[in-house]
Parts: structure tokens; sequence; C-alpha cells
């Protein structure tokens, strides 16, 4: 639960940060005691979406995971997407830009 405390404040700290002449053009969040989502875009071509649920609640294994995908224009101009799934097993992001571990 605290992971959920600190990424939702990292995320509000994000959206607040100011920036020239680039606007929200659509938000929408739900966050319950069990499990959260949210969904922004904002005109520069930024957004992010993800949706966390608790697993194994009240158990000594109590852990969140989390789905979600995030995008943003790079200084070069390419836009960059992630999709990723964040659980016990860490994070894991995919991307076309991100390099592919080898198999083992």
């Amino acid at each position: 639960m605290k992971f959920l405390i600190v990424f939702v404040a990292l995320f509000a700290l994000a959206l607040a940060a100011p920036s020239a002449d680039v606007s929200i053009v659509r938000q929408d969040s739900d966050v319950g005691p069990e499990s959260f989502k949210y969904d922004w875009e904002t005109s520069d071509g930024q957004a992010a979406n993800a949706a966390g649920q608790l697993k194994n609640i009240g158990s000594e294994n109590e852990a969140i995971s989390v789905q979600g995908s995030y995008r943003f224009v790079g200084d070069d101009g390419v836009t960059y997407e992630v999709t990723y799934i964040a659980d016990e097993n860490g994070f894991q992001p995919q991307g076309a830009h991100l390099p592919v571990a080898p198999e083992a």
C-alpha cells in the first residue's frame, strides 16, 4: 500500500511540473483501497495509463500488481512508448527502443 501512495504522489508531482503551452487533453482516475487506475494525455503527445491491484490481501505475501504504459516525444522528435508490468517479479518494461535480454 505504501508503494501505491508513493506512486500516486509522484504521478501528481509529474502532472504539476511546469511546462510551456502544454495542456491536459484527457484525464481519468479511480483510486480505491485495493486497486487504482488512471489514464491521461497531454497536448504535446505524452500519455500514460496504468491499473493496479493488491494481491494476497492480508497475507504475508501481500503485493501490488500494476500493468500500464507511457508515451513521450523525445528530444530527437521520435515518439517512444513503453508498456510494462510491475509486480512481485519486478518492473518488466517492453518497448521497440529498449534492449532485449538474451534468453538463458
